[in-house]
C-alpha cells in the first residue's frame, strides 16, 4: 500500500492558489517569524502569521498560520489556513484548511473542514450545516 505525501512546495503551491481565490487577496498585515504578540487582534482584510501569538483574533476575513508559527488563541474568521500550531477553539464562518507540518489543538467551528494527511489534529470539531 502506497501511501502518499504532499511536498512542501506542493503546499505552498495549494496556499498560494487559495489566496488568490480569496476575493480581497491582499495581506494588510504579517506577524513574521521571530516576532511575539499577546492580546487582541482585529483586522480587514488578510494577514499572515509566522511568529508567536497569543489572545484573540476577531475578522470577518482571513488568516493564515504560517509553519514556523505558534499560536494560543480563540479565533474567529471567515477562512483560517493552518500549517503551524494552533492550540484553541477557532470558529470559521467559511472554512477551515490545515496543511501539514500542522498541530491543531483545540476545537473547530465551521461549515467547511479540510485535514490534509500529516497535519496532527488533538480535539473536536463541529460542522454546522
Amino acid at each position: 500500500m502506497e501511501i502518499e505525501t504532499t511536498s512542501k512546495e506542493e503546499v505552498q503551491r495549494r496556499i498560494r492558489e487559495h489566496n488568490q481565490s480569496i476575493q480581497e487577496g491582499q495581506v494588510t498585515a504579517i506577524l513574521d517569524k521571530g516576532a511575539s504578540f499577546e492580546g487582541q487582534l482585529s483586522f480587514e482584510g488578510t494577514v499572515r502569521i509566522g511568529g508567536n501569538f497569543k489572545g484573540e483574533i476577531f475578522t470577518h476575513d482571513t488568516l493564515i498560520v504560517n509553519e514556523e508559527a505558534k499560536v494560543e488563541a480563540h479565533i474567529e474568521a471567515d477562512t483560517i489556513i493552518i500549517s503551524g500550531f494552533v492550540k484553541g477553539n477557532i470558529f470559521a464562518r467559511r472554512q477551515v484548511i490545515m496543511y501539514p507540518p500542522a498541530v491543531f489543538k483545540g476545537s473547530v467551528t465551521t461549515p467547511s473542514l479540510s485535514i490534509e494527511e500529516g497535519v496532527v489534529f488533538e480535539g473536536a470539531s463541529n460542522m454546522p450545516s
